[in-house]
């Protein structure tokens, strides 16, 4: 008797092949971007970025014959994955805390995770597209094109239809050898040295693959000798001391209430929220003490009489300064997510500080155009807000300037950068302190409140200043230029203390934003242009 396998017809062998095609084609890269949400916090497993992005580089470049609609179909399968693994954690803000229903959750993170690939998808079809055009040889490919064209793309998706930016690329390596490029070009330079380095190692893939003689080892040496010089020089940049101290060091008290966020605009709620943060905030005197974004959840003219003043009572008392997270009205309908600060001098009381939130987080502070239906479907208080300016002054703390942030906001370090830069131009006080302000409570007990962290610790390196952020469930933290944030620990209540230096001075990301790099991935690609012309002139 035969053995089924003897009887296997050409038809059943060909769908088998054509599903492992499919595996290959489809699931491969979908599995590959998901390996990088390991690279950034709380894994930090940093080296997974650059070698999964080696690996979809290494398929443009060992694919010549390959049209530009197949390798958009692998960077945007490739960037799916990153996205939906990455932020995933906005399916429990939707519909834990919206109350969308959960399959239409789950749509909209699928369709955000399907928008944000591609740019990962336009990156390697122009790619492969201009390597047909110039002829343009795979060095030129991997080290001049792919990471010109990956950094414009990542750059792309952090400012079209208002920008997100959440896990680029450059923020996995806050604590690797690529780290000191930061002060230099930003979480976007970053991105582009990985990519530079991802570029090397698929050529050195290439070239392992490839059996020869004394050629292989001129094709091995130089993208190794490439990959090895960039981590070098990253790690030899972060020695340079681009700002230094300011004043005296000050007192800080950074509080983290642990609010549900269930609770957290509930009736029954509002006066135990009330009195559990005055209790916190005249706990004890520092020379700055803050709350997280919205800590107080309703309008001045909404609170008791007395509220405000009594705390302005305990600022103005003690010497201390006070950085409150509350909305605020100018008129009917007009909402701004703001900071009021408070400081002991003559005035403060009746006339304090102010921040308003500039960048609005679409569907939860603005509705866009269209969107109505989509932002009445979800119960978030609050859901069109005014806009700030896009550059405001400091807070004056003692011999320090704090410049405030909301949540979101720090995800656009150019925006930071942009306004310590404008206050260095016109000779006004430059900021020597960031304070960032956050509820992050939407995305529950997720990898998304470590993942924020590391965003800011990116803007302490790109502006060599401290970031003290206050928190409702965390990462309530203290960030130095140098070294390993001081964390409260996350889902409790509490209160942390530290002395904090402030810095002066300006790293060249503060001075030239992403213009640097911009204009050098620009120049990469018309140096690879230039190569092509050149090419044909001699034949």
């Amino acid at each position: 008797m035969s053995s089924p396998a003897q009887h296997d017809t050409p038809g059943l062998r060909g769908d088998a092949a054509a599903r492992g095609r499919f595996g290959a084609g489809v699931l491969l890269p979908v599995l590959a971007g998901a390996v990088n949400v390991f690279a950034f916090a709380p894994f930090r497993l940093w080296p997974l970025q650059i070698l999964a992005l080696a690996w979809l580089f290494h398929g443009v470049i060992a694919a010549p014959r390959a049209g530009a609609r197949a390798h958009f179909l692998r960077g945007w399968l490739y960037g799916f994955g990153w996205a939906a693994a990455g932020v995933h954690w906005l399916y429990i803000s939707m519909h834990d805390y919206g109350g969308m229903p959960s399959w239409m959750a789950a749509l909209a993170v699928a369709l955000l995770a399907l928008y944000l690939g591609l740019y990962a998808g336009a990156a390697t079809a122009l790619a492969g597209w201009l390597r047909g055009r110039w002829s343009s040889s795979p060095l030129v490919l991997g080290l001049l094109m792919l990471p010109a064209l990956w950094a414009l793309l990542e750059w792309a998706r952090g400012w079209v239809f208002t920008g997100f930016p959440w896990l680029i690329s450059g923020y996995a390596h806050t604590t690797g050898p690529l780290a000191g490029f930061a002060a230099i070009g930003g979480v976007y330079g970053v991105g582009w040295i990985s990519a530079l380095v991802a570029g090397a190692l698929a050529l050195l893939w290439l070239a392992l693959r490839r059996k020869g003689a004394a050629a292989g080892a001129v094709r091995i040496g130089m993208p190794l000798g490439a990959a090895l010089a960039l981590c070098l020089g990253g790690v030899a940049l972060r020695q340079v001391q681009w700002t230094a101290p300011q004043g005296k060091p000050v007192t800080v008290r950074l509080l983290q209430g642990n609010i549900p966020q269930e609770m957290k605009f509930s009736n029954d709620a509002l006066v135990s929220t009330l009195g559990m943060y005055e209790q916190m905030i005249s706990a004890e005197p520092a020379d700055l003490i803050a709350t997280p974004e919205t800590a107080i959840p309703l309008l001045p003219q909404q609170l008791p009489p007395d509220y405000l003043a009594r705390i302005a009572r305990f600022v103005q008392s003690t010497g201390s300064h006070l950085a409150l997270g509350i909305p605020l009205s100018d008129g009917p309908q007009m909402y701004a997510n703001s900071v009021l600060g408070f400081g002991p001098e003559p005035g403060s009381a009746a006339m304090p500080y102010r921040y308003d939130k500039h960048h609005l987080v679409p569907f939860g502070e603005f509705i866009p155009p269209g969107f109505r239906w989509f932002v009445d479907m979800m119960n978030i208080p609050l859901g069109d807000m005014t806009r700030g300016a896009a550059v405001q002054p400091p807070f004056s703390v003692k011999d320090q300037w704090v410049l405030p942030n909301i949540c979101y906001e720090d995800l656009f370090g150019e925006e930071i950068a942009g306004q310590l830069r404008d206050a260095y131009r016109a000779g006004q006080p430059q900021a020597s302190l960031l304070l960032n302000l956050s509820n992050i409570a939407w995305f529950g007990n997720s990898i998304a409140l470590p993942q924020h962290l590391q965003i800011s610790q990116m803007r302490t390196l790109e502006t060599g200043r401290p970031m003290l952020r206050a928190t409702n469930t965390g990462a309530t933290a203290v960030i130095l230029p140098r070294g390993e944030p001081s964390e409260l620990a996350p889902h409790t209540r509490g209160t942390l203390a530290a002395t904090v230096q402030g810095y002066a001075g300006q790293t060249p990301y503060i001075l030239l934003g992403n213009k640097l790099v911009i204009g050098l991935a620009i120049l990469m690609l018309l140096l690879a242009w230039g190569r092509n012309k050149a090419a044909r002139i001699r034949h």
